[in-house]
């Protein structure tokens, strides 16, 4: 069984091995640094004291929050434990009265794109030379809307907000 829970300092270590799998760039400190400065931003998924995934994110502004790090392992992937991942961060989001959520994620990556646009991300446009390779990167925007804070705290239950217009169309996409 899959629980959500809030990052510990002892998963630091697990935490840096999904990362590292994951992700190019690597930044074990910056960890570290999220859960001191903002700890109910950090959440894991474990499996029987195992853990399998994390994300990380953070309020960007009085109505915005951001979402810095999302990542599964790979022997756990397409089990639904990034959409877990992501339900608790934007209800945390939620919980501030946040009215957006933004994320960035390379142009190459397709399949994470798909996954953000399933859980109502919409792109807004691109960040040339986001990455520090070079990469661009799209830059994705999810409406939060009070009406969600609200059925959130009477019943505990997500509610997914009506889709966003795209602001602007990549046509790549």
């Amino acid at each position: 069984m899959i629980v959500i829970r809030n990052f510990e300092p002892s998963d630091f270590e697990d935490v840096l091995e999904i990362e590292a799998e994951a992700f190019s760039e690597h930044n074990p400190f910056l960890y570290m640094n999220f859960y001191e400065m903002n700890s109910e931003g950090f959440f894991v998924a474990e499996y029987n004291h195992y853990i399998v995934g994390f994300v990380v994110g953070y309020q960007l502004s009085t109505n915005e929050g951001r979402i810095f790090s999302l990542a599964v392992r790979k022997g756990f992937r397409s089990m639904g434990i990034g959409a877990r991942l992501m339900d608790s961060i934007l209800s945390e989001f939620m919980r501030k009265i946040l009215q957006n959520a933004s994320l960035e994620v390379r142009i190459t990556n397709v399949k994470a794109q798909k996954f953000y646009k399933r859980m109502d991300f919409i792109p807004c446009w691109i960040e040339r030379g986001y990455y520090s390779d070079g990469e661009d990167g799209v830059i994705m925007k999810k409406r939060l809307t009070p009406f969600a804070v609200t059925f959130l705290e009477n019943t505990g239950k997500p509610v997914l907000p009506e889709k966003e217009r795209v602001i602007r169309f990549l046509d790549y996409v």
